[in-house]
């Protein structure tokens, strides 16, 4: 028989462990710090001075998105209809005014009903239906009209007033019981031994806060101050856009979007409400004439008015004189993330492209997409690393869509300019012939601009074959040493503006993604 001794002894002995073990834990928990990816040590501690264990904030929030835009917004809906509980931090919760992301493909609409948020670009916000393209060039057009034969007849792509569209997901998302909408601008990442654990944000009072997730996505738009931390960002600003708005006009092609192929870069025209033509104008380079001394009106009356559509004329004059004309920087950026535990990049903040072709939003909403299906299998996201290294399949499995629109915007700008050198002119004399040209040459572009087919390789294919369209009007009637040296150069101009953007986006991920390990990446096992 066990004496009553031993008993004691070892019911005492345990009772002490537990007990110097709570005082090893609570010392290490007390004195553990949370370092920011920018900025020093700091304490986990509220803005409030009360301090609270990290893992409370953790099992109250599943994911924090910075930023409730275009990207942000949607995804923030997306996530809580999914069952998460999203806590969104945007700058301000105002309705912005932007000049661009008002027009958004057939493609990108197509993934709005998907996500359920179709009811946000309808006559609730004056939105307009659009269903192709109309080109000018040199006093010539040509219609292009989307692929939408097989497609009911409320699909097609839709421009709307930016600001109006972001207010109406920005009031769906808040309408759910697990979304938190918050202002306040974030500063820093929280980072714990290499794994993102949540933010510093400043609210509308400034007032410092900070709040944990197992997920943090930033959506913080093309001027990003969040992205060097979660990728290697090579940002080009090819040119600017100046924005008007035109009145009580017609657009020659209705439901059209306008694109005159200008000097010495394109102009594009498109109804954003029943009364209203948005017209930007394109200025290559970083600046734009000034404004204040009126040297912006005096370019646009002498230099781009002559060029647009008599249509056009008068209300695009009257616009000018009514002075509300915006600008702001094109910018473009290949996505090259660094995958990193606990957090995710989306939207501008991750992956920008020329605007001429309005494929930004399309991308975005086709990422969320591919998102929510990714994480829809995961209850719990605690497991940084293991959800890092599953989420390596969204940057190959997004390429088909991401690349075939960031390239095609790309390549068309640089050959929708004017040049002085020959090659290029005749390239964009081709361009516009092979467009017009109709049937297959066509349909087969605009199924790629629109984002309805989204095929790197049929993009390359038709981008060759503008080219050799342009050296076969070169050989005719007769080719002579001149025009052969000139078709040449024109297939190594083409190559010259299209290698290097597929070279930015990755030959591999692009053209032969099911090579890439990531794309066979299974969810973690739970």
């Amino acid at each position: 028989m066990v004496s009553y001794e031993y008993i004691l002894g070892g019911f005492l002995a345990s009772l002490l462990g537990s007990v110097f073990f709570m005082i090893i834990s609570t010392t290490l928990g007390g004195n553990k710090k949370v370092k920011a990816l920018s900025g020093g040590v700091k304490s986990n501690a509220f803005g409030d001075g009360e301090f609270r264990p990290e893992m409370e904030e953790e099992k109250s929030t599943d994911v924090v998105i910075v930023g409730a835009g275009v990207a942000g917004a949607a995804l923030a809906y997306t996530l809580a209809k999914e069952g998460r509980r999203v806590h969104v931090i945007e700058r301000d919760l105002t309705e912005p005014d932007r000049i661009v992301g008002e027009l958004l493909q057939p493609g990108g609409y197509l993934k709005l009903i998907e996500l359920g948020l179709e009811d946000c670009a309808n006559e609730s916000i004056d939105a307009q239906k659009v269903f192709g393209y109309a080109l000018y060039k040199d006093g010539k057009d040509t219609k292009l009209s989307y692929p939408l034969e097989n497609y009911s007849s409320d699909i097609a792509g839709r421009s709307f007033h930016n600001g109006r569209f972001i207010q109406r997901m920005r009031e769906k998302a808040a309408t759910l019981s697990n979304v938190k909408l918050e202002q306040g601008t974030v500063t820093t990442l929280i980072e714990e031994k290499g794994t993102i654990k949540g933010v510093i944000y400043k609210n509308k009072a400034g007032e410092e806060f900070r709040t944990y997730a197992p997920l943090t996505i930033v959506c913080d738009g093309c001027f990003s101050n969040l992205r060097k931390n979660l990728s290697a960002p090579k940002v080009e600003s090819p040119s600017c856009f100046v924005g008007l708005v035109l009145e009580n006009c017609d657009l020659p092609h209705a439901n059209h979007g306008h694109v005159i192929l200008g000097d010495p870069s394109p102009v594009l025209f498109y109804p954003i409400s029943s009364t209203e033509i948005r017209c930007l104008v394109d200025v290559p380079g970083t600046k734009v004439p000034s404004l204040a001394s009126g040297e912006m009106a005096k370019y646009l009356k002498t230099v781009v008015a002559p060029q647009i559509p008599p249509q056009l004329y008068n209300s695009f004059i009257a616009a000018i004189d009514k002075g509300n004309i915006k600008s702001m920087q094109n910018k473009s950026m290949a996505a090259n993330p660094l995958p990193t535990p606990g957090a995710l990049l989306l939207g501008d903040s991750f992956n920008m492209r020329h605007p001429l072709t309005g494929g930004g939003m399309t991308v975005a909403l086709s990422d969320i997409v591919l998102l929510r299906d990714l994480l829809r299998p995961l209850h719990d996201l605690n497991d940084a690393a293991a959800l890092c290294n599953y989420l390596e399949s969204f940057y190959t499995l997004r390429k088909p869509v991401s690349s075939t629109i960031n390239t095609l915007a790309g390549a068309l700008y640089k050959v929708f300019c004017a040049s002085p050198d020959p090659a290029r002119q005749e390239m964009r004399e081709a361009c516009f012939g092979y467009l017009s040209l109709g049937g297959i040459c066509s349909y087969g572009p605009v199924s790629l601009l629109s984002g309805l087919n989204p095929r790197p390789l049929h993009l390359f294919l038709h981008f060759f074959a503008v080219a050799i369209y342009g050296v076969g009007r070169l050989m005719l009637p007769f080719p002579s040493p001149q025009r052969t040296w000139l078709g040449v150069r024109l297939i190594l101009s083409a190559s010259g503006i299209i290698f290097p953007i597929i070279k930015g986006e990755g030959v591999r991920q692009m053209f032969f993604p099911a090579t890439v390990p990531a794309y066979y990446r299974a969810p973690p096992v739970q």
